[in-house]
């Protein structure tokens, strides 16, 4: 007895949606079936070795940090000292230690729109380049410049050639007398919190290091979308001008949405290099009022009163629980693009 074959235009609309949906993943056990054992072997070594890599590197780590945030440690004696104190350092750092959570926290939250700022920069510089003006690949060597540098290494470098009390360049520029741009810690701007006995605010070092920190973003988030624009299909912008769009509003309406997989990726480039940004400080000397998260982190475990590795492990949950969010909502909608 033979089956009846269903036209496909007659099949209910949720098993086409659902076909659509699996279709892809169908294709890739399919591919994955025909090769052969030798392929198999090689494809699980090409993945299987990184894999391990990563964990190892990574994931172990992490979660011995997150085990020993809720114990005390010297890491000086051995591992059979290590004793629990369940939520005591958690409670530590957000209460005794709040003088020096929140204003690194508030670092941090300056940073990650301080950056953002930078990166619309980044954008207009990608627009403009994109539009062939004359001497381009100049401007573009020169402002990607500062991207194959290392925080560290720029850190350096501004602390020496521009913010020197004594023969920084701004320093030379500047009409009144000498700044010490690394080690004032004055407030430009200061807010009062109600729980927090001391306010928190911008001082001039933490500014100063928000100018070397432009320096690099700029010029990386200008590469990424030059490069994103570059591969922009030239019929969006033919059918915008053909609707009477100006060459902003092709750009606002049509290209940069068409840029979506870039935005992602820049939000979360951005908000994670300002909540892990720590080079730049170092560099800087860990001046009083630059203090960022990864700077507490590292005091807590080599630096004044180290030692303490449960509590540097407390703030370090705190700043992986900050990135995760924005980890997680970066691969979603990785995913959720390759299956589309």
């Amino acid at each position: 007895m033979s089956i009846p074959v269903v036209p496909e235009d007659v099949l209910p609309e949720a098993v086409l949606a659902d076909d659509a949906l699996t279709a892809p993943r169908r294709g890739r056990r399919q591919r994955f079936s025909q090769l052969s054992r030798r392929d198999k072997g090689v494809l699980g070594v090409m993945v299987g070795i990184p894999a391990l890599v990563h964990i190892l590197l990574v994931w172990l780590p992490a979660i011995f940090t997150g085990i020993l945030s809720f114990a005390k440690w010297d890491n000086v004696r051995p591992i059979d000292t290590i004793k629990f104190v369940g939520f005591q350092n958690y409670w530590t750092i957000f209460t005794i230690f709040d003088s020096q959570l929140f204003p690194a926290l508030f670092n941090n939250f300056v940073l990650i729109v301080w950056l953002f700022i930078c990166s619309a920069i980044g954008v207009l510089l990608a627009y403009l380049l994109d539009k062939g003006i004359k001497g381009t690949r100049l401007y573009q060597s020169v402002y990607y410049f500062p991207v194959v540098l290392s925080l560290a290494v720029v850190g350096f470098m501004w602390k020496s050639v521009m913010f020197s009390r004594d023969t920084g360049l701004l320093n030379k520029l500047w009409p009144g007398g000498p700044i010490d741009f690394v080690g004032d810690q004055k407030k430009i701007i200061t807010f009062h919190i109600p729980f927090l006995d001391s306010p928190l605010g911008l001082s001039r070092n933490f500014a100063a290091l928000l100018i070397a920190m432009a320096w690099r973003h700029i010029g990386y988030i200008m590469v990424l979308y030059l490069a994103g624009l570059k591969s922009v299909d030239p019929s969006l912008r033919e059918a915008a001008a053909i609707d009477g769009c100006t060459d902003w509003q092709s750009f606002r309406r049509v290209v940069f949405p068409a840029l979506r997989p870039i935005n992602v990726v820049v939000a979360v480039i951005t908000v994670i290099e300002a909540l892990r940004a720590y080079d730049i400080v170092a560099a800087l000397g860990v001046q009083r009022g630059t203090e960022v998260m990864g700077t507490l982190v590292t005091t807590a475990l080599t630096g004044e009163g180290g030692g303490r590795v449960g509590i540097g492990s407390a703030y370090g949950m705190v700043l992986f629980l900050l990135c995760i969010g924005f980890i997680i909502w970066y691969v979603i909608n990785n995913f959720r693009e390759q299956d589309t």
